[in-house]
């Protein structure tokens, strides 16, 4: 009986691994005969700036991965960016149509994109904005348009901004799970939540500040494009002045309160095209697509654009975390290519291992060494992602980066309440004195805990030494910045900690000024292997997705993010240089 389960397994196995491969053949055919196909754009042509997709700042595609859309929901932003840059040019691109709702990406992003579509402007074509209901991010965006209007009844979020932190400390001793918590820095409050059940008045004070600096930046924005004041925009926010569409209008926050027919005939209106006629809508992903295969920097002399984005942790790395292999391979691709003159390292992370970011740095400096190195920081350049770019000769923020944080803590979980609840006991046997240094079992005894203590005091020294050398300031003038403290783009400009304000672009150009260059092509690193390739060679890893989502289904989305906040803490192995709490401004 065993012989005959084993082989009608053995079968059913092949047959499936047989349809999958058949499944893949005729994938690849079809991709193969319909690349070169590219993207049909017509005459008098709107774009439709109408995406769902996340955006990251880099996707690492490869146009040569025939696999490249399978599965892949993300859009990176320098493809986003890109594509602007290419319709603000095309003559068959006569418009932006944004209908973009809840917008995925962070406020640095968002003003990115926003940025571009002021530059796609200047041009003299024309961007519309249209939705049933505006978040708050959303109409950031949209305010740039020359004419927003919004559903006679739907909504506005404009309201400033907003951020909570979840506290740990009774369900640790209600579960008898502990985390046991070394810091440096008063500002460190990655592991207040583990401490108390209330905000710290040194954490409610950076985080006031630094929600209130960048609000400050987007309420600038909208003023501008707008023509209404700061103070008045301020107004509409504390007495949600726009919250009907009737009052969004009355407030100035819209043009108009109209149904999406009656906005499609007004973009016809503006075009041009007759009442009974189509309007030539071509999607941002289509137009991407085949924007992203053309070139608006070209020369044989090149600048290395390097993506580090995501917490950092030791190992190989991806597109999804920071690690010390796939960096510093990078790194050296760029250093050692001659055709390649100067480097631009993109970061958005909140920071992770020490010691993977000092690992990153000692790469830059040598890197530094041969080439200009300029660092641009995005949405989060904080502790660890400032660590990593402290390094470079010149740091460009986004008015609306968080970064700073420099400061250091180590985390070790800890169950010897819960084991004593459930009648578990642990006995440990060791050979020498501090053989058996930690038991997760056992109470943190001292000397281990001053052993611990000591190794953050040291990280967090050589922290304060990387940033004095790289910003050219005393250890003192850095200390009294630091402490784990978090700044917007704007503060870390008006306190040293940055150079320049500015985007991507705004490095990038700088890179090539240092490098001397008035032409030169754009090189991209690291490459990553597709979502497809990944799923071919580790099924594991989708299952573990699909069990991910399960689990959210099953504790309700307020709930999960408990679990995984306090999951994704737990499992901090090492001493971190991290931003110091989970960020979700709102």
């Amino acid at each position: 009986m065993n012989f005959l389960r084993n082989l009608l397994a053995s079968i059913l196995g092949s047959l499936v691994a047989f349809g999958i491969l058949m499944g893949m053949f005729f994938i690849f055919i079809a991709f193969v005969s319909n690349v070169d196909d590219g993207v049909v754009v017509k005459r008098n042509s709107v774009l439709e700036f109408g995406f769902m997709a996340p955006v990251k700042d880099y996707t690492g595609k490869d146009d040569t991965d025939p696999f490249m859309g399978l599965w892949n929901n993300e859009i990176g932003l320098d493809e986003i960016l890109h594509a602007i840059a290419i319709a603000k040019t095309d003559a068959n691109i006569e418009g932006v149509s944004l209908t973009t709702n809840f917008l995925q990406a962070g406020i640095a992003q968002t003003r990115e994109i926003r940025e571009a579509l002021l530059d796609f402007k200047s041009s003299g074509k024309f961007v519309y904005a249209y939705s049933d209901f505006f978040s708050q991010k959303d109409y950031y965006l949209a305010s740039v348009a020359d004419e927003v209007y919004l559903n006679p009844v739907g909504a506005l979020d404009f309201k400033g901004l907003s951020t909570e932190i979840l506290y740990f400390k009774d369900f640790q001793e209600k579960t008898g799970v502990k985390m046991e918590v070394i810091r440096h820095g008063k500002y460190k409050s990655a592991v207040e939540p583990f401490l108390s059940n209330t905000m710290s008045d040194e954490n409610r004070l950076q985080i006031q500040e630094l929600i209130s600096s960048i609000w400050n930046v987007i309420i600038d924005d909208i003023s501008q494009s707008r023509n209404i004041s700061a103070e008045h925009l301020n107004v509409i926010a504390d007495t949600l002045g726009g919250r009907t569409p009737k009052y969004a209008l009355a407030s100035g926050l819209v043009d108009g309160n109209l149904h999406f027919d009656q906005y499609e005939a007004l973009l016809k209106d503006k075009m041009g095209v007759g009442t009974d006629d189509e309007l030539n809508y071509i999607s941002f992903e289509d137009y991407a697509f085949g924007a992203n295969r053309k070139k608006i920097h070209k020369g044989a002399d090149k600048i290395a654009v390097i993506y580090a984005q995501g917490e950092i942790f030791y190992g190989e790395g991806g597109k999804d975390f920071i690690g010390q292999g796939v960096m510093v391979d990078a790194l050296r691709k760029a250093k050692d290519d001659e055709s390649i003159k100067g480097i631009v390292l993109r970061v958005d992370s909140p920071g992770g291992s020490a010691l993977v970011s000092d690992i990153i740095w000692r790469e830059i400096e040598l890197v530094k060494e041969e080439k200009p190195v300029v660092v641009s920081f995005g949405n989060v350049a904080a502790s660890g992602g400032y660590y990593i770019g402290v390094g470079g000769d010149k740091i460009f923020a986004e008015p609306t980066t968080i970064t700073g944080s420099i400061g250091v803590f180590g985390t070790i979980p800890n169950v010897h309440e819960l084991a004593g609840n459930i009648g578990v006991n642990a006995e440990q046997v060791g050979t020498n004195k501090n053989s058996v240094d930690y038991s997760l079992f056992e109470p943190l005894d001292d000397t281990f805990r001053s052993t611990i203590q000591e190794g953050i005091e040291d990280t967090y020294q050589i922290f304060l030494e990387r940033v004095a050398a790289g910003r050219n300031m005393t250890i003192d003038q850095v200390d009294a910045l630091a402490q784990g403290r978090v700044w917007s783009g704007v503060d870390a400009k008006a306190n040293g900690l940055v150079d320049e304000l500015g985007n991507l672009d705004d490095a990038i150009e700088a890179a090539a000024e240092m490098a001397g260059l008035d032409e030169y092509s754009i090189r991209k690193y690291p490459k990553y292997k597709s979502d497809f390739e990944r799923f071919m060679e580790d099924l594991g890893g989708v299952k573990s997705k699909i069990g991910e989502e399960a689990i959210k289904e099953q504790l309700g989305t307020e709930a999960y993010q408990v679990f995984s906040e306090f999951k994704k803490l737990s499992e901090q192995k090492g001493i971190q240089a991290k931003m110091p709490f989970s960020l979700n401004i709102k």
